[in-house]
């Protein structure tokens, strides 16, 4: 799920030697991001021997106190460790400008700021007021509630234009009447061609009259004044059609993550004006694959740090975002280490705040909640074009993207335009800068051009063209040999099945093991949990995904295998699944498969990282995916292991393109805890949501690769052009 974060936070106390009145006042900034240009401005002044500061994000009209800014002699720094930003800058003589760099995870990006107010950059709220008359209204949905909307219509009033939607839970408007909406800055592409731009605010969240419910089922039989997330959809499209001066009567709808969903939901039994959708890393099932949990596993710190803010109560319409959750610490390994068992999430820190936290931990099972929220069985006979969009690297809603398309493409035979674009990204990387690499793995360019001009010509052709689209069903990047492919079908249709047996000794091959009683052992102890990735750091990283996994390997607790160089480069396109024969002296487990590409030792050239990590032998993670053990059999009827009965675990992982280049080995690893991404197994069959601390036990686990029971990962294997 996406978790907000402001784009830029801001900070307090400013001390050093500087004459006083030398840096109190306004300074304007504009942070240059790759594609986007964001004004900012830092209000200093001077109080009781101290400065203070505010900082103002001008498009959102967010103004944020500052927390901890260093003057010394003519430097400027600041930083805010939770979200893992920080200013480096320098004051220039005269002190008429500053200088600096501003950091966030391992982008960084060129931060200057001056007395005078720059010229206003693409996307501004000057740019856009020139540019666009900007209304707030509210809709009437059909049971009378009112959702706040906000609506852009061009200035130019020559022609007729299309209108391109969002509905979102994140805030429309938190600048107020006079500001502008950061829609605008993950559009720079579109707006060429002309849109009437409108935002959402949907029901009960912000501005928005109702109740919020997360991920509103669908009711595919509502009764008159019944609602859900489609039919709010249809009103609002509806209404805008006909109170929207200068609209063409073609509507499309895009967002990202929980915007994502509610495109998806537009789509069953969808308004006749809505001609485009594009779903992206659309939320689409929280139990099986996507946020918060993965094949029945909890997903602790990505739900955690979501609900602790997002989930607060509003108790009446406002603009304004809940606060942020203040940790103890700075690592979050030793925080939800610290935590013990899930249930002291409500009793130290939510208490009954957080509505979803309670539904979450009342249903351990894949129950109708869960099914209830999985929009895939009500996208049939659908009419209205779909461009779902995910990241490879999403390490959130990979699993949506991929569902949603497979779910409209099963469903709907026939002439519908249904196309998927995957590429190398983390969650929205494509709609925000550019995107040349993903932690230490460089593509070699920027691969969000092409999906910039993929997206101009779908809403392009559905919404001003004829509807007539030349685009390939699937567009999809091939990391490893680092290119944009093109295919008829997803997965190909020239792939051939085959299967990456483990072997004795760390030893994986597409031959079957011969061995008699072949088995690893090793104990896995819950109070020492293998780490998700190597350095230590609070915010969960987007990186991880491709990060080097060589500290795992290291663990006794980790069981490696790979294969010997490659003769030849291997290309896997599709899904993944594992099987492994397994015994456990507990009676639950958790199972993690990773699969990983291993450079060569002899790499020398690859481009440098920011942390300086050596590229030779890097172990660099392809995909990796979790299974609770409990729901080897059923998802909605867990059972028990039996202590030291062999038995097979099975699971699907979400689908890779990755070519493993000729001298390269492809490497499986296999553990059991993944933390703090994933919460704790307490390795005892017990409700995990209401266990407590003694549950916890180690176990000794065998991973078995013999004739009889040959421990395995099933792979599509991409026939050469």
């Amino acid at each position: 799920m996406k978790t907000f974060t402001p784009l830029l936070i801001v900070f307090a106390f400013l001390t050093g030697p500087l004459n006083a009145q030398s840096l109190s006042g306004d300074w304007y900034g504009i942070l240059e991001v790759p594609e986007m240009a964001a004004e900012v401005t830092l209000k200093i002044d001077y109080q009781d021997g101290a400065y203070n500061g505010v900082f103002v994000i001008v498009l959102q009209g967010a103004s944020l106190p500052v927390q901890e800014l260093q003057v010394n002699e003519q430097k400027l720094t600041f930083k805010i460790k939770q979200y893992e930003i920080q200013y480096d800058g320098v004051i220039e003589a005269g002190n008429r400008s500053i200088t600096g760099t501003y950091s966030q995870g391992n982008n960084k990006f060129p931060l200057n700021f001056y007395r005078e107010k720059p010229e206003s950059p693409f996307g501004s709220a000057e740019w856009v007021k020139a540019r666009y008359t900007k209304t707030e209204v509210y809709v009437p949905m059909r049971d009378g509630t009112r959702l706040f909307t906000s609506i852009y219509t061009p200035k130019d009033n020559s022609r007729n234009y299309p209108i391109l939607m969002n509905r979102t839970p994140y805030n429309v408007e938190p600048g107020g009447e006079e500001g502008t909406s950061f829609m605008f800055l993950s559009m720079p592409h579109l707006l060429p061609d002309g849109y009437i731009l409108v935002t959402q605010d949907v029901r009960g969240r912000f501005m928005s009259e109702g109740v919020f419910e997360d991920v509103r089922p669908y009711n595919p039989n509502k009764k008159a004044g019944e609602t859900d997330d489609n039919s709010d959809t249809y009103d609002t499209i509806d209404w805008l059609i006909k109170n929207v001066p200068g609209n063409n009567g073609r509507v499309g709808i895009f967002g990202v993550s929980y915007d994502g969903f509610y495109s998806t939901m537009a789509l069953p039994n969808a308004h006749p004006a809505l001609k485009a959708a594009s779903p992206q890393a659309p939320v689409c099932n929280w139990f099986l694959g996507d946020d918060w949990h993965h094949n029945g596993a909890f997903f602790l710190m990505d739900a955690f740090n979501f609900y602790s803010s997002i989930g607060r109560p509003r108790p009446a319409p406002t603009r304004v975002w809940p606060s942020s959750f203040e940790y103890p610490n700075q690592d979050n390994y030793q925080f939800f280490l610290d935590l013990g068992p899930i249930g002291n999430v409500k009793t130290r820190y939510f208490g009954d705040t957080i509505q979803f936290w309670p539904e979450l931990m009342s249903h351990p099972n894949y129950d109708e909640f869960w099914k209830s929220r999985d929009p895939r069985p009500h996208l049939r006979n659908l009419h209205t074009a779909v461009l779902t969009v995910g990241g490879w690297f999403d390490a959130e809603d990979c699993w949506g993207a991929l569902h949603t398309y497979r779910a409209i493409e099963e469903q709907n035979p026939g002439a519908l335009s249904n196309r998927i674009i995957m590429g190398p990204w983390a969650h929205g990387q494509w709609s925000g800068g550019d995107a040349p690499k993903m932690g230490n793995i460089h593509w070699g360019f920027n691969t969000v051009e092409h999906y910039r001009e993929v997206e101009r010509n779908f809403f392009y052709q559905y919404l001003h063209g004829d509807g007539v689209s030349t685009q390939p069903e699937a567009d999809i990047f091939i990391t490893g040999s680092n290119e944009w492919r093109s295919f008829a079908t997803w997965p190909p249709v020239n792939t051939e099945s085959k299967t990456l047996y483990f072997q004795p000794a760390g030893g994986l091959s597409f031959s079957a093991p011969l061995a008699r009683d072949s088995y690893d052992e090793y104990v896995a102890d819950p109070m020492k949990p293998v780490p998700y990735t190597e350095d230590v750091h609070l915010v969960r990283t987007r990186a991880y995904m491709t990060d080097d996994q060589r500290f795992a390997a290291r663990r006794p607790d980790v069981m490696v295998y790979q294969t010997e160089p490659l003769g030849d480069d291997v290309t896997l396109t599709g899904p993944l699944s594992a099987s492994l024969f397994v015994s456990t002296t507990g009676t639950d487990a958790d199972f993690v498969v990773k699969l990983i590409d291993v450079f060569p030792d002899t790499v020398t050239s690859y481009p440098p990282n920011d942390k300086k990590v050596p590229m030779a032998g890097y172990q660099m993670l392809v995909r990796g995916e979790v299974m609770r053990g409990r729901f080897r059999e059923s998802f909605e009827a867990p059972k028990a292991f039996q202590p030291g009965k062999v038995e097979e675990v099975s699971f699907d992982i979400p689908d890779v393109a990755h070519t493993f280049k000729r001298g390269h080995r492809i490497m499986i690893q296999v553990q059991n805890s993944w933390f703090p991404l994933v919460d704790r197994n307490p390795q005892k069959f017990v409700n995990i949501y209401q266990c407590t601390a003694s549950d916890f036990q180690k176990a000794t686990h065998r991973v078995y690769h013999d004739a009889k029971r040959p421990s395995h990962v099933k792979v599509l294997v991409l026939g050469k052009k």
